[in-house]
C-alpha cells in the first residue's frame, strides 16, 4: 500500500469533481475547488474522520468494499478505479466482459490479416471467430456453434482433435489447457457458466479430472506449437496473445517459425483454402 500516493490521488480526484457532477447542489461559494472531504465521505458511506485520515496518509489499509464506494463517489473511470485499488494494495476488480460480442475493430483485423492465421477466443476456451486461413490450418478442431466451439471440451472428449498435434506433446498441452481454465475460473468467481463447464469436463474426462485436482494455474501469453496438416504437411508456428478491450476475450496471432518452411506451406494453404482441408479429413 502506497499511502502517500493514495492520499494524493484521492485529494486530486476530489478537487477535480464538481458538486453537480456528483449529484450535489453547488451551494454557497467554496474556498476550495471540487468536493469537500465530508461530502466525499457522505457519498461513499464512511465517516469523515476516516476519509480525512486517508487523505493524510495515516489510515489503515482500506477494504475493497470501501474502495468500490470511493470509486463510485468520485466518479472514477475504470482505469482510475484500477489505479486506486493498486495504490491501496489490492488487485483491481475484473473488467467488463464482452461475452460473445466482437468489436468491429477486432472483426476488421481478422479480415485484414488474410495471410496470417488469427483466432478470437474467450477466457473459457470458446472459439468466437477465426479468419479463413486459421480455418484452413486448424480444420474442424472447433466449430463456431454449439458445445464443439470450446477448445477444452473438444481436447478432452474428442480423440480426433489430438491427431493434428505430435503425440509427445499431448500431456503438456492438456496440462496447459487445464491450468488456463483454472486461472479463468478464479477471475470469474461465482460464474455459473464457468463452473458448469468444469463440472461437465470432470464427468466426461477422467484425464481432465486428474489434471484439475493438481490445482495448477497458468495464463499463456506466447508459445510454440506444431500442427501436422493433412494437405501441406507440418506447420511450426509461434503464437502470441494480443490484448483486446474486453477482459474475457483474447486474440491469438499465429506466425510461421523461421527456417522451418512453414511460411511457404501457409502460402500454399492460403491458396487451397479450408475446403481442401475438409475434403482430406
Amino acid at each position: 500500500m502506497d499511502r502517500r500516493q493514495l492520499a494524493d490521488f484521492l485529494r486530486r480526484s476530489r478537487e477535480r469533481l464538481r458538486p453537480q457532477e456528483a449529484g450535489l447542489t453547488p451551494g454557497p461559494r467554496r474556498r476550495t475547488p471540487g468536493l469537500r472531504r465530508e461530502e466525499v465521505a457522505h457519498l461513499a458511506g464512511m465517516s469523515a474522520d476516516y476519509y480525512m485520515r486517508l487523505e493524510q496518509a495515516r489510515s489503515p489499509q482500506p477494504s475493497t468494499q470501501l474502495l468500490a464506494a470511493l470509486a463510485r463517489a468520485l466518479r472514477l473511470t475504470d482505469d482510475e478505479r484500477d489505479h486506486l485499488y493498486l495504490l491501496a494494495g489490492h488487485r483491481p476488480p475484473e473488467g467488463r466482459r464482452a461475452g460473445e460480442h466482437l468489436r468491429p475493430g477486432v472483426l476488421h483485423l481478422l479480415d485484414r490479416l488474410a495471410d496470417t492465421p488469427v483466432q478470437v477466443l474467450n477466457d473459457l476456451g470458446d472459439l468466437l471467430a477465426q479468419n479463413t486461413l486459421a480455418d484452413a490450418v486448424f480444420g474442424t478442431v472447433c466449430s463456431l456453434t454449439g458445445p464443439g466451439r470450446n477448445i477444452m471440451w473438444r481436447w478432452f472428449t474428442d480423440p480426433v482433435v489430438r491427431r493434428a498435434y505430435p503425440a509427445g506433446e499431448h500431456d503438456d498441452l492438456g496440462r496447459v489447457h487445464v491450468a488456463e481454465l483454472r486461472a479463468a475460473l478464479s477471475r470469474r468467481e461465482g460464474d455459473p457458466g464457468a463452473a458448469d463447464l468444469v463440472n461437465r469436463l470432470r464427468e466426461a474426462s477422467p484425464e481432465f479430472a486428474a489434471l484439475w485436482d493438481r490445482h495448477e494455474v497458468a495464463t499463456r501469453r506466447c508459445s510454440r506449437m506444431r500442427v501436422d496438416h493433412p494437405v501441406v504437411g507440418p506447420l511450426d508456428l509461434d503464437w502470441e496473445v494480443l490484448l483486446t478491450p474486453a477482459e474475457d476475450q483474447k486474440l491469438l496471432l499465429f506466425t510461421p517459425r523461421p527456417g522451418t518452411g512453414t511460411a511457404e506451406r501457409l502460402d500454399l494453404l492460403h491458396v487451397v483454402g479450408p475446403e481442401q482441408f475438409a475434403a482430406s479429413e
